[in-house]
């Protein structure tokens, strides 16, 4: 491991403060941040994805001088999995390692940060239109079924609130006939990662959730929202995540703008439940409650 290029893993749930964190991390090591979310990979796609403002796209997405990387680099209906992630992640790590700055992976995804930090094979089942279109029409609680039926491992692991996912490892079941989990072998692995997670108490993370998504209906979400859906599908992945979703239940008449708000408070967080759950399970994870705590280790890594 000592003689592995080294790279820095600022994880945790939804609205932990990663992106404070891992900018000062950034500015005081010299570094450059990969986004490691699911949903601001997304263009025209901002508030509810909780992006920091750009201050420009030069040779990627500047916020506050420093370089982020794989933000903004598909449309919405545009197809992004966890493979398509973990090529251009790997090239963006090697790029910034060659310049001799800092790779910062950042985020809450658990699938993407285990796909670098453990060099996942993630597998290469080709997408079959066809098929996603005949489960497409399916509701959620079906295809869970479905896939607790014939992939239990998988139904174990992955984001069951999450359609995408669950119609992802469906397909790759169906026409593998193995777990979509199973095959995602690890190889060798080839950074040594200093994985850093977030500690913050459940009562003042939830909290903060409640203060971020009151904050994104007065920042324009739901014109944001409204705009979006002018143009894309509501069946699309990207517009069944959070805050999307249920905002599209108020602007077709099938929820009160206050029931609405509350879904996404409410489903956020039981999301950031989720995720802590994932990372609990990585003894590898060093927690953190504060900046000091954080550059000791990143000081003592790097050294």
């Amino acid at each position: 491991m000592s003689k592995l290029p080294k790279i820095i893993i600022i994880l945790g749930p939804t609205a932990s403060g990663k992106t404070a964190l891992s900018l000062k991390l950034a500015k005081k090591f010299n570094g450059e941040i990969i986004n490691a979310d699911s949903r601001q990979v997304y263009k025209e796609m901002n508030i509810g994805t909780a992006k920091e403002p750009c201050d420009a796209k030069r040779k990627g997405y500047l916020v506050r001088g420093i370089t982020h990387h794989l933000m903004d680099i598909v449309k919405p209906d545009e197809e992004f999995t966890l493979a398509h992630f973990k090529k251009i992640a790997m090239e963006k790590i090697n790029d910034i390692l060659k310049r001799k700055k800092l790779p910062i992976i950042v985020g809450g995804t658990g699938l993407y940060i285990w796909a670098i930090v453990d060099n996942l094979d993630i597998p290469t089942v080709a997408p079959d239109a066809k098929l996603r279109k005949k489960l497409e029409k399916k509701s959620l609680l079906d295809l869970v079924k479905m896939l607790k039926k014939v992939d239990p491992l998988s139904a174990e692991k992955i984001d069951l609130k999450n359609p995408r996912r669950v119609i992802r490892a469906l397909e790759v079941f169906l026409q593998s006939k193995g777990s979509f989990i199973a095959q995602q072998k690890k190889f060798p692995l080839l950074f040594n990662a200093l994985q850093i997670g977030i500690r913050i108490p459940r009562e003042i993370l939830y909290r903060r959730i409640n203060v971020r998504v009151d904050e994104q209906i007065k920042d324009g979400l739901i014109k944001e929202v409204k705009k979006l859906a002018k143009k894309y599908s509501w069946s699309l992945p990207s517009m069944s995540g959070l805050g999307y979703k249920q905002t599209g239940y108020y602007l077709r008449g099938e929820k009160t703008l206050t029931e609405a708000v509350e879904l996404i408070k409410r489903d956020t967080r039981r999301y950031a439940k989720k995720q802590m759950a994932w990372f609990k399970r990585d003894k590898k994870i060093k927690w953190v409650k504060d900046l000091k705590s954080a550059e000791k280790l990143v000081k003592k890594f790097i050294k």
